[in-house]
């Protein structure tokens, strides 16, 4: 192996890296308006610290590693993403799925998906896997969204019914025997502090966006609590300050086990990453985020927060919204929104710490609520039966099963549905000949004898079968015409089909000719040995005049025409 190729690979790959890290345009654009960033991230800030506090107790890890992922995530993602606008920490969806590894693990299992995922986002964005993720169908989004929401709702039940959380895998049982436990006991008190936060945030999003709701609810929540010393359960103790950094609960020994958790972990926060990413795109004028920096910089914060406690991370839909529509222009904002947090940590701790649960399931009631874009789902809904249905099994599947089996079914479901949209799509039809100026008996001869078909579409595995039968069923001819220029696009199993559907033609004593085969076509059907035969024998032709032409002379010396044929005809 020469030396040039290795240094070109080599700087390839250095180039590749570089792309993927902090450049001078990231700063250059902090500098346009540090006053509106600074007041964003405050803003978003103060949303998003209660939805900290939530996702943190959900997932099972306590609210101080809902405060530490919201923090140091924030800080990483914010300085490596590929979004300048994006806001990252703890999520609804992200608890979904650590909710079985913290009980199955602990805080080492959390810390070892939490790293393996981090990892596993990195090579992504380094194999520059992140525009892929613009081929994921709206039902799919749509569905996985609408069960999430199902899901963080169905979480909230046991703090919002004030009953210690039962034992119990899926959601649906955990929510049904925490309603019972309140039948026996009821505490009312619980109920009233997380319907009040929800309906103040429902009602106060409507009336006023931009006030901060939730801060103001569970504030007030927490007065009445002191005040009124309602039985209501707490947060708990915080820490004054930020962990050290620690790899002492890594478990090595449950890797294999733990492997397709991380993996899981991966896949959600690529997907509600990028996706939050296109929203924050939608929502700016000038913005467009680079989607393998993004995977990159999620990937990173995931390797470091768990080791400070905190939880796997992803970027946040509605705090990357707040961040929008407070004036963000930089990843200024979401940066201090993360020291705005530390310093609330910091300073207020022990006010923190007397928060009702309630409170905070109110808060996440209420947003998985709004989790639910009503228009979208209608709209899909009425687009048609397949999109109705992705939609629908893929919102079952993530209450039912797991978030990555959902996706996946509602993906293979959506591409069964293209595909089965491209079969009908594709056809093939006879069409009429243009043979100028013959004598009535040469027309009926021609007519008898020679037929050409026109491919149209995509000749994919999906429409092969039915091409196959149409064309076989070909009777009483003795030159068929192949028009191939308006096939948009050849698979291996397409040309296999063609090349049978020759074979068998040619089996009955039918010559084929084949006219307007496409150059990015050549490659398929040559690599299969559909046509050489054919182009070997002088039967493959640029254009169907030729091909007619030939059919004509064919006919001629074989006694079926009795003079030379004139004329010409249309492609």
């Amino acid at each position: 192996m020469s030396v040039a190729p290795v240094t070109g690979r080599r700087r390839s790959a250095l180039a590749r890296v570089r792309a993927l890290l902090p450049s001078r345009a990231d700063w250059d654009s902090v500098r346009r308006s540090p006053r509106r960033d600074l007041v964003a991230g405050v803003t978003v800030a103060i949303v998003a610290l209660p939805l900290a506090l939530g996702f943190g107790v959900s997932s099972g890890l306590g609210a101080a590693a809902g405060l530490v992922t919201a923090i140091v995530a924030g800080a990483v993602a914010a300085v490596f993403g590929g979004s300048n606008l994006q806001v990252s920490g703890p999520t609804g969806a992200m608890t979904v799925v650590l909710v079985p590894i913290v009980h199955a693990y602990g805080a080492g299992g959390v810390l070892t998906v939490g790293l393996t995922a981090g990892l596993l986002l990195m090579l992504l964005a380094l194999a520059r896997a992140g525009r892929y993720m613009r081929y994921v169908p709206a039902p799919v989004v749509e569905g996985f969204t609408l069960g999430i929401a199902g899901v963080i709702a169905l979480q909230q039940i046991p703090a919002a019914l004030g009953v210690p959380t039962p034992e119990g895998e899926k959601v649906v049982v955990v929510a049904a025997r925490a309603v019972a436990a309140f039948v026996a006991h009821p505490n009312w008190p619980a109920i009233a502090l997380a319907v009040g936060v929800a309906v103040v945030m429902l009602v106060g999003a409507r009336w006023r966006p931009a006030v901060p709701f939730s801060l103001l609810a569970v504030a007030a929540a927490t007065i009445v609590a002191e005040v009124t010393s309602l039985p209501a359960a707490r947060i708990g103790a915080l820490p004054a300050t930020l962990p050290a950094p620690s790899l002492g609960f890594l478990h090595l020994a449950d890797l294999g086990t733990l492997l397709p958790s991380a993996v899981a972990v991966a896949a959600l926060a690529a997907l509600e990453s990028l996706l939050s990413a296109t929203v924050a795109d939608a929502m700016s004028v000038s913005e467009r985020h680079d989607p393998d920096r993004e995977l990159f910089g999620q990937g990173l914060a995931n390797v470091v927060t768990p080791l400070f406690g905190g939880v796997p991370a992803t970027a946040a839909i509605a705090r990357t919204a707040v961040n929008v529509r407070s004036g963000a222009r930089s990843r200024l904002a979401a940066f201090t929104h993360a020291i705005v947090l530390a310093v609330i940590v910091l300073a207020a701790a022990p006010l923190v710490a007397r928060v009702p649960l309630a409170a905070l399931a109110g808060v996440l009631l209420a947003t998985a609520i709004r989790m639910i874009e009503v228009g979208s789902v209608r709209a899909l809904a009425r687009a048609g039966r397949g999109d109705a249905l992705v939609l629908a099994l893929t919102a079952v599947a993530t209450l039912a099963l797991d978030l990555v089996t959902a996706v996946i079914v509602g993906l293979v479901v959506a591409g069964a549905l293209a595909l089965r949209a491209v079969a009908r799509a594709a056809r093939v039809q006879e069409v009429p000949l243009d043979m100028g100026d013959h004598r009535e008996e040469e027309r009926a001869l021609l007519a008898e004898h020679i037929v050409a078909y026109r491919l149209d579409g995509p000749l994919l595995f999906a429409a092969a079968h039915r091409f196959l039968l149409e064309l076989t069923e070909v009777a009483d001819v003795r030159v068929v015409i192949l028009r191939m220029s308006r096939v948009s696009a050849i698979d291996g199993t397409g040309a296999l089909v063609l090349r049978d559907a020759i074979e068998r033609l040619e089996q009955r004593g039918i010559t084929v000719l084949v006219s307007g085969v496409r150059p990015g076509h050549e490659r398929a059907l040559d690599a299969l040995g559909v046509i050489d035969r054919l182009r070997e024998d002088g039967r493959v032709f640029a254009t169907t005049p030729a091909a007619i032409a030939h059919a004509r002379d064919r006919l001629h010396r074989a006694g079926l025409l009795s003079g030379a044929d004139e004329g010409g005809s249309g492609a």
